[in-house]
């Protein structure tokens, strides 16, 4: 591999930091940006994807579009969540915006190709002289939240069910659990979960919509308040479509990240003892011993902690670095969207904004 492309790694610092591929930097290499060169080195590989979590490659590519993905995963690909919550009763101990708050961040399982967007900046509908709400069932999705809290028939009312009942702090979670048993025992509904919100829409929404496919919660055992016996909560709550530079409510990813691959060389055979030694210095399956000698087995699991520079035997062996244009991508969904999915719909917003500028004459 070309030297240029490896970010090299010293006990003290970081060498090599700034690209040098583009025109004019070496006289005799020419450097222009190419096409038909960026498709033949371009590459996507996944190392493993499921529901929730993707972990691939991204190679053959600037740091400055590995970059514009991972902020567009974060904060450009629409998903539904919590907008507005309207109350109609709340006579429980969590005031009403603490409650809001709490309800807007509970992951919604809706698919956002769905939902057209809510007119927030457009002014309002005037039907028979007077203003209307523009909230219609294609960009707003209701669920209502009824419940109140009362006495287990046959249930002692005057049982204790304070978590204090016990002085002694390292049975804190003791009581804690006992506590939440007593309430079990003698209360109905005095836990609130996120699963107490229903879809409230129309059986025309329904169908035209989201093709009868009910919305509702992603994590429906998300506690959001409780109550006690004479409590209650009456509200409804409205979902519309949204991104996460407006609200992390919206941010399809709860982490989305990259790391440079890490490269490194063995420049001189390491057997035996030393072998083993230098096996203990990296991460977990990153040096492998072969017939007694010490190879790099998968340089991906290392974390680059330069722990082998602390060890004078290998200071002048074993080289460290990061491949420029080898970019691993961790990312976690928060279930509304897969991973593969949420990075798809990156690159085709990336593409909408250079299309955008290709409008302009920028000449």
């Amino acid at each position: 591999m070309s030297e240029d492309k490896i970010v090299g790694i010293k006990h003290d610092r970081v060498t090599n930091v700034t690209a040098t591929d583009f025109p004019g930097h070496y006289n005799d290499v020419e450097n222009a940006w190419s096409l038909d060169t960026f498709k033949k080195q371009l590459d996507i590989k996944i190392h493993y994807l499921t529901d929730d979590v993707g972990n691939f490659d991204l190679i053959g590519a600037d740091s400055s579009i590995a970059n514009a993905f991972r902020r567009i995963m974060m904060a450009e690909v629409p998903t539904v969540a919590f907008e507005e919550v309207v109350f109609t009763n709340n006579t429980g101990i969590m005031h009403d915006e603490v409650l809001a708050s709490r309800i807007g961040l509970v992951p919604l399982k809706i698919d956002p190709d769905k939902v057209e967007w809510y007119p927030f900046y457009e002014p309002a509908p005037v039907v028979d002289g007077e203003k209307t709400s523009p909230a219609n069932d294609r960009n707003t999705v209701p669920f209502s939240l009824k419940v109140s809290c009362t006495h287990k028939p046959g249930a002692s009312k005057n049982k204790n069910n304070s978590s204090n009942s016990n002085s002694n702090s390292n049975n804190n979670n003791n009581n804690n659990n006992n506590s939440l048993q007593k309430a079990d025992d003698l209360y109905e509904h005095h836990t609130v979960f996120a699963k107490d919100l229903v879809y409230a829409g129309s059986e025309e929404q329904l169908e035209k919509v989201f093709g009868g496919v009910r919305p509702e919660v992603l994590y429906p055992d998300i506690v959001l308040t409780k109550l006690r016996p004479g409590q209650e909560i009456d509200l409804m709550a409205y979902a519309v479509l949204g991104v996460g530079s407006d609200h992390a409510k919206f941010s399809p990813v709860a982490t989305a990240s990259y790391r440079l691959m890490p490269h490194i060389e063995l420049l001189e055979p390491i057997e035996g003892a030393a072998a083993e030694k230098l096996q203990t210095l990296f991460s977990p399956g990153v040096i492998g011993i072969e017939d007694g000698q010490a190879v790099v087995k998968d340089a991906r699991r290392d974390t680059v902690s330069r722990e082998v520079f602390r060890h004078e035997e290998f200071k002048d062996k074993v080289r460290l670095g990061r491949k420029r244009d080898h970019f691993i991508y961790h990312v976690e969904s928060t279930g509304a969207m897969q991973p593969d999915e949420i990075f798809v719909k990156s690159i085709d917003i990336l593409r909408n904004k250079c299309l955008g500028l290709l409008q302009y004459d920028l000449a």
